[in-house]
């Protein structure tokens, strides 16, 4: 279900990407049905509608795919919050760090505030132009291997992590410093090497305390203050008179922090919100397979006769992708009901791992075969899996979206060869058959896929590696 306008786009990008492996005209009967069902209802189909409508009949494509880009999101997200939280613990403890002798200067905690809001404007301005200053972290943590859609949401995405990590940053570190002004008796002061007079040191606090002037009065420091605060690094102490003032600078500490390192942060992370949203919905609009779904959707289809009878003639299957040897393997997926009632001997061993997957099995349980064909693969030095199909059924959606999983959680030195299977598991595929397959593989990479078949032919000179 589409709860967002990013998951809108992933669930589109996905759908979109099963449906490359469908015909033309298919797809174009297809969503026309569906154009024309809104038309009763008296409705404007939209992406959304046209998921939920796909949805209903055929499944979600790939539903772990948007599923998972948006768990990793979450944990980057998470884990900028708990970095910042840290980081700003120990910057103002840093900043307060007193130890009775030296006095807390309030020059170096206005240049750390500006550092601050250089930082968040920064961030703002790099997911507005779209830079990625943030590619090598995201390569490490974040996986190479994402759907090509959220590439382009990646500095929308980042500018709303950084932000939130300046919201904890911030939070952390206000806190901080009201627990240091309970527990410790801060001593403040402020000092420059510029050739500064205490007038216009005023006239700067008093305009960076602008904002609350009207309702905290007691937090926007006076000219007594300020003289009787300012220590010179040679002169030790200081000069001033009562050192009960010495904390009457806190206050402003605490609504400098507030206004300029939380508040803008606060507004900063709703404004990467609304950007992204936005962003989200631009790709959507503009991507490239809406223009198709729009032209479907507005363009009647039309059946035509042909002058002769081609019920015997086959479809253009060929392709250039060859068989290739059966690799050696001790785990055997049996895809939509393939292998029954029991496998061929070149491919059940005594020690073979059968499983199944596909057809009436559960997404739930096919998530869980790849998973523990994940730790299994981990462990052997040539990993390779071979999937048993039934050969006169077409590769379906569904098994290319198995598969995409199985590439992007398995061992990146993976490899699986498909075995398509006739009625008695011992004669092979008819070449018509055989052909639909072999292009199958060839869509999904010969790096990764490739068909063999349980037992060659005499004509046919391959044979199992090792065999």
């Amino acid at each position: 279900m589409t709860e967002s306008p990013i998951r809108l786009l992933l669930d589109f990008d996905a759908r979109v990407r099963r449906d490359q492996a469908q015909q033309p005209a298919f797809l174009h009967r297809r969503d026309r049905k569906f154009a024309l069902i809104c038309q009763d209802k008296g409705t404007t189909p939209t992406a959304r509608q046209w998921l939920h409508h796909l949805d209903r009949v055929n499944g979600r494509a790939d539903p772990q795919s948007a599923e998972a880009t948006i768990r990793r999101w979450r944990q980057i997200t998470l884990g900028f919050l708990g970095a910042g939280a840290v980081l700003g613990l120990f910057a103002m403890l840093g900043l307060l760090f007193y130890d009775g002798g030296q006095r807390i200067n309030i020059t170096v905690i206005l240049g750390f505030v500006l550092l601050q809001c250089l930082l968040a404007a920064l961030t703002t301005v790099q997911a507005f132009v779209g830079w990625q200053p943030w590619r090598p972290l995201l390569t490490r943590f974040a996986g190479a291997r994402q759907p090509g859609v959220i590439n382009r949401l990646q500095p929308q995405l980042m500018a709303r992590a950084a932000h939130g990590g300046g919201v904890a940053f911030g939070i952390a570190g206000w806190l901080t410093l009201l627990v240091m002004v309970l527990i410790q008796d801060l001593a403040f002061g402020w000092s420059t090497t510029l050739n500064t007079d205490n007038s216009r040191f005023l006239a700067l606090v008093e305009a960076i305390a602008t904002p609350w002037h009207g309702f905290w009065p007691a937090a926007v420091p006076d000219a007594g203050l300020v003289d009787a605060t300012r220590f010179f690094r040679a002169g030790g102490g200081g000069n001033a008179t009562d050192p009960a003032r010495l904390g009457d600078w806190w206050p402003f500490v605490a609504m400098l922090w507030l206004f300029y390192v939380i508040l803008p942060r606060l507004a900063l992370t709703t404004l990467s919100q609304i950007h992204l949203h936005l962003r989200a919905r631009h790709l959507l609009q503009k991507h490239p397979g809406m223009t198709a779904l729009q032209y479907r959707l507005e363009t009647p289809t039309l059946d035509t006769g042909n002058a002769h009878n081609d019920a015997e003639h086959q479809p253009d299957t060929t392709t250039h992708n060859q068989l290739r040897p059966l690799p050696e393997s001790d785990t055997v997926i049996c895809w939509a009901g393939a292998g029954e009632p029991e496998l061929p001997d070149s491919l059940n061993g005594p020690e073979t791992r059968v499983v199944r997957a596909g057809g009436r099995i559960s997404l739930e349980e096919d998530t869980q075969t790849l998973a523990c064909a994940a730790d299994h693969l981990a462990r052997a030095s040539r990993p390779a899996v071979i999937v048993a199909t039934r050969s006169w059924e077409p590769p379906t959606g569904e098994l290319q979206d198995f598969l995409e999983q199985a590439r992007s959680q398995w061992p990146a030195a993976s490899h699986v060869a498909i075995v398509p299977l006739t009625d008695n598991g011992t004669d092979n595929p008819p070449d018509h058959q055989l052909q639909q397959w072999l292009r199958f593989a060839e869509r999904l990479g010969p790096d990764f896929v490739h068909i063999s078949l349980p037992q060659m032919s005499t004509h046919n000179p391959y044979q199992r590696e090792g065999g």
